[in-house]
C-alpha cells in the first residue's frame, strides 16, 4: 500500500512516515519500487504489535 493508506492505518499524517522513513525514528520496513513507496500490510501489523504499551508505558 502507498504511504497514504499506511498513514491511515497508523492514524497518522503521511508527513510522519515521511519523516520516520528520513530520519529512521521507527523500525517501519518499507518496500522502494523506483520513486515509489510502497508499505506491506504484515509490516504495519508488526509495527503496532511491537510498539503496544501496557497501562504503565511499558511494550509488552
Amino acid at each position: 500500500m502507498d504511504t497514504k493508506q499506511a498513514a491511515q492505518i497508523l492514524c497518522v499524517s503521511p508527513h510522519t512516515l515521511d519523516v520516520w522513513r528520513a530520519t529512521n525514528r521507527y523500525p517501519l520496513p518499507f518496500v522502494r519500487i523506483g520513486r515509489k513507496v510502497r508499505y506491506r500490510m504484515s509490516d504495519l501489523h508488526i509495527f503496532v504489535t511491537q510498539n503496544t504499551c501496557n497501562a504503565g508505558g511499558e511494550n509488552e
